[in-house]
């Protein structure tokens, strides 16, 4: 991750190319050390371990059991591989959008660093995991979610299987026989495996939901299976960020009810590789992409939006049922972490560092206490722009929303559904709502928000006396990272600081 320091007050900008200088020296020098490592392994690669990186659509960290959700027996395999491994406390995705979170993975690199600030493909300069692995030795292998990984770059995977063929994404029983399927063919290969399945559900149309039904019969050829257990209104919660009224309760029972699915289509993943005898020689890394698609989740900066369960399985590697409270890990570090533990290289100009020595119980770099995580919004499927950016520690969150000028309305896929069309029924006549919802749509320049207590970020900070100097304190570090790594954003937020907080 790039380091910032608070006390940098004045930013120096020559620290760009030097930063890059210094990354290419450090590649070429670890390169040079590990050639007769890497050089024995390339003609005999089947010796690396394997990878299967698990990813969820749209489910917050606090869906999951082992992170806290009171539903009943809804992640049970989730919680077993928790159980089976470590997860960390403080795990946080860098964008809360699909499409480029899932690039910000693949190349260690802040979005507007990897060229997809939003359903944009990866700038073509910039290497990726997937082709690493590849030209290493890996038998590659992608499921669901296909055109939102690497678009550009199919010749890398070796196997891909499209949503469709899965169910849209969402068939527990499709999973497990295609994936069995790729992890004999790299048998046969002989070859270490890397396989990203990527689950569609939580995501929309939720499970037996009016927008599921409506689908069907726009276009029947899609099918969308059913599901093992369903959940009533009265057996799950209202997060507290949005309204505790019963349009609400009945579509997070309907959330609840495909997220259960996920849980499923990762408990038949897991029955396959275990079935492969190839459990103990792979590393299992799980995952979220982002919270879940209601307002003041997905497609924002909040700590709901970003939040993600990761949890990492390496047998006889990494302890079981251990759980990391201690450091702070982000989307860029995925990349790094990996190809850490395979014994690979990271990826040139990566801004994101390895947790491998955290999962193995070794020594920190001097990067291992991190302090900050950086997240963003750019733009919206819709083409929307919305800069937004945050930077948060374990307690504290910082949000400037560079769009937020009283006019501009903010619309993105989590209006959507039952939600939102409640809120704005019910904030004809209760105060309290209609201020939500103006905050939603048109939000404000600054945010700040004290998250351990105050999760749901319900009380804004950031014009508290009592808080002025944190406020002061993580702009600075904001403006020192944006500076760092040249943001596009940088200039609109130069502008407010000097117009609304320097004047």
């Amino acid at each position: 991750m790039v380091h910032c320091s608070a006390s940098s007050v004045a930013p120096n900008l020559s620290l760009v190319p030097i930063r890059e200088f210094r990354m290419r020296i450090l590649q070429i020098l670890f390169a040079g050390t590990c050639l007769v490592f890497f050089g024995a392994n390339h003609a005999n690669s089947q010796q690396r371990p394997n990878i299967l990186l698990i990813t969820v659509d749209d489910m917050n960290c606090d869906s999951v059991g082992v992170y806290g959700c009171p539903v009943d027996d809804v992640t049970p395999n989730i919680d077993r591989l928790a159980a089976e491994g470590m997860r960390f406390e403080h795990a946080h995705v860098t964008i809360a959008i699909c499409q480029p979170t899932r690039a910000v993975w693949m190349t260690g690199r802040y979005p507007h660093r990897n060229g997809a600030l939003g359903f944009d493909p990866i700038r073509p300069d910039v290497p990726t995991l997937l082709e690493t692995l590849h030209d290493a030795g890996y038998y590659t292998g992608i499921m669901g979610k296909v055109p939102h990984v690497v678009p550009t770059r199919k010749a890398a995977w070796d196997m891909i299987v499209s949503a469709d063929d899965l169910d849209i994404g969402r068939n527990p029983k499709l999973y497990g026989k295609k994936a069995a399927k790729f992890l004999q063919d790299a048998a046969e290969a002989d070859k270490p495996f890397f396989l990203m399945a990527n689950s569609q559900d939580p995501h929309r149309p939720f499970a037996g939901s009016d927008q599921e039904r409506n689908r069907k019969l726009v276009r029947p050829a899609q099918r969308f299976p059913g599901v093992r257990r369903t959940y009533k209104p009265n057996e799950v919660p209202v997060p507290g960020f949005l309204p505790d009224v019963p349009e609400v309760k009945k579509e997070m029972a309907e959330y609840y009810t495909s997220v259960h699915r996920a849980d499923e289509i990762v408990g038949a993943l897991l029955a396959s590789l275990n079935a492969s005898g190839k459990a103990n020689e792979t590393i299992v890394m799980f995952l979220s992409d982002h919270g879940m698609p209601l307002p003041f989740a997905k497609t924002n900066c909040y700590r709901h939006s970003t939040k993600t369960p990761w949890i990492v399985r390496w047998p006889d590697r990494v302890a079981t049922n251990s759980v990391n409270s201690q450091r702070m890990i982000s989307g860029i570090d995925l990349a790094p972490t990996l190809l850490d533990l395979v014994g690979l290289p990271s990826l040139l100009g990566a801004d994101g560092t390895s947790f491998a020595p955290t999962l193995l119980e070794q020594a920190e770099s001097p990067t291992g206490d991190q302090q900050y995580v950086f997240t963003y919004i750019n733009r919206t499927s819709g083409r929307n722009e919305y800069p937004m950016r945050s930077v948060q520690d374990k307690r504290y969150g910082y949000i400037f929303n560079g769009w937020a000028n009283g006019q501009t309305e903010f619309k993105n896929e989590s209006q959507s559904g039952r939600t939102m069309a409640a809120m704005r029924r019910i904030a004809e006549k209760d105060e309290v709502v209609r201020d939500r919802v103006a905050l939603f749509l048109y939000r404000t320049p600054e945010e700040f928000y004290d998250y351990q207590n105050d999760p749901d970020a319900l009380y804004n900070l950031s014009d508290s006396p009592e808080h002025a100097e944190l406020v002061q304190q993580f702009r600075l570090v904001l403006l020192e990272h944006m500076t760092q790594t040249d943001d596009p954003a940088l200039a609109s937020f130069q502008n407010w600081l000097e117009t609304h907080v320097l004047r």
